[in-house]
């Protein structure tokens, strides 16, 4: 992007991110795209309590790459202001969450974390990245909503902890998933006695997404404290799931393989 400046609309940056995208379609890529991007027979099990099926039914694509989104990314921004207008940024994603490709919420996701991780965002915009994160819901785009962007504004105005004990205890499996996963990038800022508690909160939940949630943490917070991780997973054999566990200590077990320990 370009120096600070006056910018285009929120139709704007919408279309513009859309053109780049349609000019590197590829029909021949999007089926296997849209295939790969389907859940599994055991994931299919999952639950949504908010009613919305997400990834369940699938999503079409268009068929560019990840190579391909980041070019598109970069010509449909190119010659922008640096830092856009949150409400610019907050409707232009929204136009993109519009469209029926997913390709144009991977660049949404990108729009908005961006400006979450440098805008600076104010505290209003966790509502945005919400709302995104609820509409046409998968891992994909859930994952890197929370670890980024809810992480980065919640990390700047730690007041919003309340709004993550908030999603923590209700019924959407999704924002449960954010919230456990928003402080994956704080390493030694992130809050371990939160983390412990919100693990154990969620532990009896039989959903994969939630089980896979809590080890995925937990495993991010052992390259800061590996010894407290063990403690903990130890200390809650009988809470924690299995997958839970395995998660938690795999790149622990990954390392010290390496080591030959």
């Amino acid at each position: 992007m370009a120096a600070d400046g006056p910018g285009p609309s929120a139709a704007e940056v919408a279309e513009r991110i859309a053109a780049e995208l349609a000019a590197r379609a590829d029909p021949a890529r999007a089926a296997a795209m849209a295939r790969y991007m389907r859940p599994g027979v055991a994931t299919q099990r999952s639950w949504d309590r908010s009613g919305s099926r997400g990834g369940l039914d699938g999503f079409p694509f268009l068929g560019v790459p990840a190579l391909g989104q980041k070019e598109a990314w970069r010509a449909a921004t190119a010659g922008l202001p640096r830092r856009l207008p949150e409400p610019v940024v907050a409707e232009a994603a929204a136009l993109l969450w519009e469209r029926p490709e997913r390709e144009h919420q991977y660049l949404g996701t990108t729009l908005v974390n961006r400006h979450a991780e440098s805008g600076p965002p104010s505290p209003a915009f966790l509502a945005t990245l919400r709302a995104l994160i609820v509409a046409k819901p998968w891992w994909d785009t859930v994952d890197a909503l929370a670890t980024r962007g809810v992480g980065a504004v919640v990390r700047r105005h730690r007041q919003l902890r309340a709004e993550m004990d908030a999603w923590l205890a209700g019924d959407d499996l999704w924002l449960v998933r954010a919230a456990l996963l928003h402080m994956n990038r704080w390493k030694g800022e992130a809050d371990q006695a939160w983390l412990f508690d919100a693990c154990l909160a969620r532990a009896g939940d039989t959903d994969f997404f939630i089980r896979k949630a809590i080890g995925w943490a937990l495993r991010e917070h052992s390259k800061v404290d590996e010894r407290a991780v063990v403690a903990f997973v130890a200390a809650h054999e009988a809470e924690l799931s299995g997958l839970s566990r395995r998660e938690a200590l795999m790149w622990l077990e990954r390392r010290r393989r390496r080591l030959g320990a």
